[in-house]
């Protein structure tokens, strides 16, 4: 059945969200203290069986400088071809759904087999649920905690934004397109974000933070529109911060706070890339106001600014499956070139 407003209703859509105070001095912050923490970016070949896609291992500072693993992808010689040209490939950086990681190296196969570099970049603390992960959360004050874990995160250092796990994550989003733009078979100028639902809402935090991606496309984000999310869905993850509120009475202001600083409605108003949503209307995980509300303020008051959104209406949270990556390839041929 449908869970949110018609569609109709839904192209009016506009969030009740505000930023609050020193939202974009919060971000910037926290994202030139991550550059500043240094590390290096480190490549590893990784056999496989594969004949037409090569695979790397790849270490890359997050949060704090933190380790973060990534998987790249690439056309079989691609990484020597580049070096001997000095031209790079178009690439996509990845985000995962929320309890996966980075996968096995054969996995995702698509945007390497369609012509681009492509860095899948792991989930700290994540990865236990329907896809391997191999990041810790090293931003958490037990050492237990650190390894990936089964859901859920969304309670994780929810009082405060400067100890939210998502502030780590979405740092660690913005700097894997910083580690992407190092390596000498990526064209630094043609790096895009991509993701869905919570790899979708980092997309929309990178292509915020980062302001010069080549293009964003986040099929059904989560994370938009989260103060209504939680109120209109009984679906995890909106539902363990609901939880969390009704034993914890007396935190309900601290936790708003956090979340205000990282809902993607906010980090929409920045974005200025060309980008691709989607947004499915028998949605329960996440609901179809939130993805509409994040288009609807995408570019900010920049008319310019090109964006376009995708509705299923007939599907859950799976979106359009396989028909919206290979959109999201042509998408991304049509705006990295």
């Amino acid at each position: 059945m449908l869970t949110d407003m018609p569609l109709d209703q839904l192209r009016t859509h506009r969030s009740a969200h505000r930023d609050p105070e020193g939202l974009v001095d919060f971000w910037d912050s926290t994202l030139a203290q991550a550059r500043a923490a240094g590390g290096d970016v480190v490549v590893v070949p990784q056999p496989t069986p594969l004949t037409s896609v090569d695979v790397y291992d790849v270490t890359f500072p997050g949060f704090d400088g933190q380790p973060v693993r990534a998987w790249l992808r690439v056309p079989a010689g691609a990484v020597a071809a580049a070096e001997a040209s000095g031209r790079g490939l178009p690439t996509v950086v990845q985000f995962v759904g929320y309890g996966g990681g980075r996968g096995e190296p054969a996995d995702d196969l698509l945007f390497a087999s369609c012509g681009f570099a492509h860095l899948h970049v792991d989930t700290r603390g994540q990865g236990s649920t329907w896809s391997r992960g191999t990041t810790p959360d090293l931003g958490t004050a037990d050492p237990l905690s650190h390894s990936p874990q089964f859901p859920g995160v969304m309670t994780r250092g929810i009082t405060s934004p400067e100890t939210s796990y998502y502030r780590r994550l979405f740092t660690d989003a913005a700097r894997a397109v910083d580690a992407a733009r190092t390596l000498a078979v990526v064209d630094s100028a043609r790096v895009a974000v991509y993701g869905g639902s919570q790899g979708g809402a980092m997309a929309i935090a990178a292509g915020a933070l980062v302001p010069d991606v080549g293009a964003v496309v986040a099929h059904v984000p989560f994370l938009c529109d989260i103060r209504r999310a939680m109120t209109i869905t009984d679906a995890d993850p909106f539902h363990e911060l609901v939880r969390y509120l009704a034993v914890h009475r007396d935190e309900v202001d601290a936790v708003h706070r956090t979340l205000d600083h990282i809902d993607g409605v906010g980090f929409a108003r920045r974005g200025r890339a060309p980008a691709r949503f989607t947004a499915a209307l028998m949605d329960a995980v996440v609901p179809p106001s939130g993805p509409f509300a994040a288009h609807a303020e995408w570019g900010g008051a920049d008319a310019s600014v090109h964006k376009e959104i995708e509705v299923w209406p007939y599907n859950g949270h799976e979106g359009g499956g396989s028909v919206d990556e290979v959109a999201a390839v042509e998408f991304f041929r049509r705006h990295l070139g």
